[in-house]
Formats: C-alpha cells, structure tokens, sequence
C-alpha cells in the first residue's frame, strides 16, 4: 500500500473492531423524537432547504452565461451543488489525464461520476444523522494514532507534511476520518447482525486456496565461483572458462565439492565455509542461478552458469517441500476475508436498497453534466 493510499484510508484494525464489534459507542443510538416537534422541525428544514436553493440558483448566472454555480441534484430535499460535484470529479479528473488527453463529452462523464458519488454519499450521511451516530474526539485520535504507526511517522509534522504534499489540511483530514468512522459505524449496525461466517464455508476456502497457504520450498547449494566479466579481454574470459570446465569435470565425478570450493572458488568467504550458499527460497538468489537450482535433484552438480559477475558450478545439497499450514492455524484469517467480502456485498445491497427509497432529482445543467 502506497502512502497516498494508506493517509486516505481508515487503517484495516479500525474496520475489524468496528465491523465485529459492531456499534458499541454509547451515543450510537437511534433517537425519536415527539410528533409535534419532528413536524416543526421538518418545516423548518423544509425552509432551509428552500433558502439554500434561492442562494444557489442566485448566484448560478454571470453575465457571460457561464455558469458559477447551481443545483446538481436534490436528495431527500438536501442540495448538491455544482461547486461540490466540480470539487469532487478533480481527483477523477487528473488520474484520467495522466493516462490520455480528455475531450469534454468524457470530462462531463467523470463529472456524472462524481455526482452519483456525491448522491450516494448524502444519502448515508442522511442515515447517519437519522440513527444518530456520533464519533468521539478520542476515536479519531486512536486512527490518526494507527495511520502514523502504519506508516512509521514518528511524529505529528511528518504527518502535516504528508498530507499536505496531498493538497490536504489536517482539520480537512480529520473531518475525513470523522465521516469514515461514521460510514464504518453505519456498517456495522446495519450489516453485523445478518452476517455468519460457517466453518463449513472456511474449510470449502481453505481447500481451494490451499497454495496460498503452502509454505514455499527452500534450498540448500554451495557454489564455486570463477570471476570475469564481459568487458574482459577476449583471452581472459576463455582462460576462465577453461579452469572452470576443468574443475566442472572433476566436481562431476563426485570429488568433495566443499574442497573444490575452497581450492578454486574466488568467492573470498569460499575459503572458509567451501561455497555455502546457505537455505534460501525462491527469489532470494540471482535469477540465473535461480533457474538452475530449481530443476535440480539433491547431489546433482549444475552445469556452467553464466552471470554478469562471472560463471559458477552449483552444487544441491538439499530440496525441502513446502509444507501446508494446517487449517487450524489460518482459521481466524480465512474467517476474516470471508466475513470483509460477505460485509462489503450485504452493504452494496443495503445501500442499493437505501437509494431506491430516497427522492432523488438530478437537475439537466446543458453541457456541464
């Protein structure tokens, strides 16, 4: 995970807790309130609402008929401005134009994107407000907390810094934290209680991945080491060459591969340890004495292996299969991802169903969505 994605995002302990702990926040509550007073209060919104709108709608025209700003949509009586959907396609926006130059039909497209986001997004902040749910200071203190150690910022500046090389303020970035935390609270009350995760289900995950979770094979080899390189003198690479084939041919024909090393190799370690290259797994070694070790048997003697740094006899002492870790070990992880994917598809619906509910109006702006 990149910086960019790590600053953004909760950090994955906080979507665990909240995800199988599930609300426990005191002031997660849903509240009613009486009769009389929702009707004031709605009229009163409903008020507000209308106020909002003469004040966008007023400063929507300029005299050169561009338009400034105006109502992109209106979502259960709550505005979207054009400003906000301007603001939140920016992103969009620049990744798309790292890749091709954008014509106006595909920038209005990202636009409609970000619109649709920005619908969706009004009507879980709706939700939120209706249950009530409340983000303690000390909450997000405990994610900023997490981010940093993430990340190995070792204090609050680096952090400052980071963010701001995003074009973000730290108050911007906790409000951010703040509205995620609500979303993932949000989740958890309306998910939690209609999820299960079935041992029968991790066992059926666990067979058919069970390369996931094999342990990859080691190695162990020694080698003997004849060093040249290609910008040698034609002469010295074939001199090299010849001693190496020589002693080669005496390693094929099972003389003590450790007192060759020590005798021949010039691999200065070599003298000591006779060519131990040690237990290593695959992409721990160089990629062309990789691709001999891994076709090799036990005893066998490879032929010649040519690197940029000189040729080399390698010599397997050992093979050792990867093991599989029992289920037993991976339960809680695999009992995880199944239950993150069964989350993230239930809230996909839920939401679905959420926005079907909700009085939705998107406003035709000719040319500009």
């Amino acid at each position: 995970m990149s910086m960019n994605q790590s600053i953004f995002a909760i950090p994955a302990v906080c979507l665990c807790l909240l995800l199988t702990g599930g609300c426990s926040h005191k002031d997660a509550v849903v509240t009613k309130e009486p009769l009389e007073s929702t009707h004031k209060a709605d009229q009163a919104k409903t008020e507000q609402v209308k106020d909002e709108q003469q004040k966008v709608v007023a400063v929507a025209p300029l005299s050169s008929g561009k338009v400034v700003n105006a109502i992109a949509a209106v979502v259960n009586d709550e505005i979207v401005t054009l400003n906000e959907v301007e603001q939140e396609s920016q992103s969009l926006i620049r990744e798309a134009e790292k890749k091709s130059p954008l014509d106006a039909a595909t920038r209005n497209s990202l636009r409609r994107t970000a619109l649709e986001h920005l619908i969706d997004k009004k009507i879980l902040d709706q939700k939120v407000k209706e249950l009530n749910i409340k983000v303690s200071d000390e909450e997000i203190k405990q994610a900023i907390d997490d981010v940093k150690k993430q990340n190995n910022m070792t204090s609050q500046e680096v952090l400052v810094a980071a963010l701001a090389g995003q074009g973000l303020t730290f108050e911007q970035y906790r409000n951010q934290l703040r509205e995620q935390i609500e979303k993932l609270k949000l989740v958890s009350m309306e998910v939690r209680a209609k999820i299960q995760v079935g041992e029968t289900e991790m066992r059926e995950y666990y067979e058919a991945n069970r390369a996931k979770y094999t342990e990859e094979d080691t190695f162990r080899a020694r080698h003997i080491f004849f060093k040249t390189n290609e910008k040698a003198p034609a002469e010295d690479i074939k001199r090299t060459m010849t001693t190496a084939l020589m002693v080669l041919a005496e390693a094929k024909s099972g003389k003590d591969f450790a007192e060759l090393a020590k005798s021949y190799s010039e691999d200065p370690a070599a003298r000591k340890d006779g060519g131990d290259l040690g237990l290593f797994k695959k992409g721990d070694m160089m990629p062309e004495l990789e691709a001999a070790v891994v076709n090799m048997k036990p005893g066998e003697v490879s032929e010649l292996v040519y690197t940029p740094s000189g040729f080399h006899i390698i010599k397997l002492e050992e093979r050792n299969s990867g093991k599989v870790k029992s289920f037993e070990s991976v339960m809680s992880e695999i009992e995880n991802i199944l239950y993150r994917k069964k989350s993230e598809e239930r809230f996909n619906q839920w939401a679905k169903e959420l926005r079907s509910k909700a009085s939705i109006e998107v406003k035709e702006l000719g040319g500009v969505l």
